[in-house]
């Protein structure tokens, strides 16, 4: 174990439940020999952080650093990490270490993000103890494996968003092997959604956006989509029932009516939960039964498969619409994302 070129990371923490955080520092743990750290140049604002600083989800150690969209470059590395170098341009996503052994039953199977000794990004603890911090810092460091370079193809603004929006919305596609001429469904076309019909529409699928804001038409068609269906409309909506191999869930909304969601699947199709429902769903058994629908969830991608979105997002030009805010107006920020209104990430400059 070695320190780093910064001996107190300087960053915005949320103190206490809320939507603010404030100016904290912090001894980052020591340097270990597969480690990095990177000074943060720019930093993506994902709705868990959000949950996380309101501790919306239980559990949040205050003082806590979140964010987990990270793009930067290396600044020092361990003497073991043989894959990067000072200088190298690098994204960092929700998760920052796994133990990525063979008999690891997560790990072996490309599922990192359920590794039993994972440490994410923030408001989670290392086998020392330490909290990890995250993006909304100046400089940051993990194990070098949960950093990966950004592929000169990719503007370094418009990456951070796709180390975990891009990757959630792509990694069950991939696992579930989408390909040219599914017909697949995005619901909710947001921070996720715009990036899931452009994920989507470049593995060759026919894409139907589904939104209860018929004023997003016209840029679905433009992210990719081949259909636009109004949710508040029911003659579209009966237009597509029984069509649909895929349906990928990208909002939380109060109002999503997911027995309404089985309808409109074809047999045997797969409904895919992306972001966390509020609250519970209730359905009858026989729904399940009667279709052969089945519904499942996704967390995020591991190790390989945030590469193989990277490279992707690379070959197809797939890039998040942004909007962007200096890191020191970070708190205009939160309150921008969490009134509903930023189109469609935020990404924050150092």
């Amino acid at each position: 174990m070695v320190e780093g070129k910064i001996n107190e990371i300087h960053g915005w923490a949320a103190m206490k439940p809320g939507l603010t955080v404030e100016p904290w520092s912090y001894k980052p743990r020591s340097l270990g020999e597969h480690d990095i750290e990177i000074k943060i140049e720019y930093s993506g604002i994902c709705g868990s952080d959000l949950h996380t600083i309101k501790e919306e989800w239980n559990g949040t150690a205050y003082p806590a650093i979140v964010g987990h969209e990270i793009v930067g470059r290396v600044i020092t590395k361990g003497e073991k990490v043989a894959h990067l170098e000072e200088g190298d341009l690098v994204g960092v996503g929700a998760q920052v270490y796994g133990c990525l052994q063979s008999d690891c039953n997560a790990c072996s199977r490309d599922l990192d993000p359920h590794c039993p000794e994972k440490v994410f990004t923030y408001n989670s603890k290392y086998s020392d103890g330490q909290q990890a911090q995250g993006g909304y810092a100046e400089a940051v460091r993990v194990d070098a494996n949960y950093a990966f370079k950004i592929p000169a193809g990719i503007d370094p603004v418009y990456a951070p968003p796709l180390m975990c929006a891009g990757v959630t919305v792509f990694a069950p596609m991939l696992r579930k092997g989408v390909k040219k001429g599914d017909r697949v469904g995005v619901v909710g076309i947001g921070g996720l959604g715009h990036l899931a019909i452009q994920y989507a529409s470049a593995l060759g699928a026919e894409v139907i956006a589904f939104s209860h804001s018929p004023n997003k038409r016209e840029e679905c068609a433009k992210l990719g989509a081949s259909k636009f269906v109004d949710t508040s409309n029911k003659d579209e909506v009966d237009a597509i029932s029984h069509t649909l191999k895929y349906l990928f869930i990208t909002s939380n909304s109060k109002s999503n009516q997911y027995n309404d969601f089985v309808s409109w699947m074809d047999f045997e199709g797969q409904i895919v939960i992306l972001a966390m429902p509020q609250g519970t769903m209730e359905f009858r058994p026989g729904v399940f039964i009667h279709t052969e629908v089945a519904i499942t969830g996704s967390l995020i991608g591991g190790i390989n498969v945030l590469k193989k979105t990277l490279e992707f997002s690379a070959k197809h030009n797939i890039l998040p619409t942004i909007e962007r805010f200096p890191m020191s107006k970070v708190n205009d920020a939160l309150v921008h994302v969490d009134s509903g209104k930023a189109r469609y990430r935020v990404v924050l400059e150092n």
